[in-house]
């Protein structure tokens, strides 16, 4: 599949039997429908993606935003914008790490992508990058443990850079593959050229 930034997707259940996390929001709601993530790509580590889940339960999270701007004059960990012509919750106090292997398929509206809107995207990006320095502080300000998950992923993408590495012919192999190639088509037994003289 190919990630397109500021697009929401569903997540394979194989991420979460993985990564064992109980303070993941459930794939599933109702044992049938898969919850849709905003997905983010890091600018730090490329191929690695941050999820935001999203909720329609609005006047819920509404509520508790509030009381969080009540009480610290802002809230990060929840935003509360449109998609696909509804408001929804992107609830960064429940984001995670992912990689691309682990998304099933984008979100769709009459089989076309949804984009969430740019000054949606920035704000929970923006968010997100303050949550982080936070949880990088030792601050738990987020549910599920990401330390550890981003540590998973990370390790997941550097071997499966070291796989492909090794897969591929080194510059010095390819050299001397060359040369080899080199010297069979030069010790070729060449074809005799046939000279044909009119006759006078």
């Amino acid at each position: 599949m190919i990630f397109k930034e500021g697009y929401v997707y569903h997540i394979n259940d194989d991420y979460f039997s993985k990564v064992q996390d109980d303070k993941l929001m459930q794939n599933k709601e109702n044992g049938t429908y898969r919850p849709t993530f905003l997905c983010l790509e890091d600018r730090n580590n490329p191929g690695l993606l941050w999820v935001v889940p999203m909720s329609t339960r609005v006047e819920k999270y509404q509520a508790i935003r509030d009381k969080q701007i009540e009480k610290r004059g802002e809230c990060l960990s929840i935003v509360i914008g449109e998609y696909d012509g509804r408001q929804a919750a992107f609830l960064l106090q429940n984001m995670f790490p992912i990689t691309e292997k682990y998304l099933d398929h984008i979100h769709t509206r009459n089989g076309n992508p949804i984009p969430v809107k740019h000054s949606i995207a920035q704000e929970v990006r923006t968010n997100m990058q303050k949550l982080r320095q936070l949880i990088y502080r030792g601050k738990q300000v987020v549910f599920p443990d990401v330390r550890r998950l981003e540590k998973l992923m990370l390790e997941e993408l550097q071997e499966a850079k070291r796989s492909v590495e090794q897969q591929r012919p080194s510059v010095l192999e390819k050299l001397n593959r060359a040369k080899q190639e080199a010297v069979v088509l030069n010790t070729a037994p060449k074809a005799k050229k046939s000279h044909n003289r009119d006759a006078r």
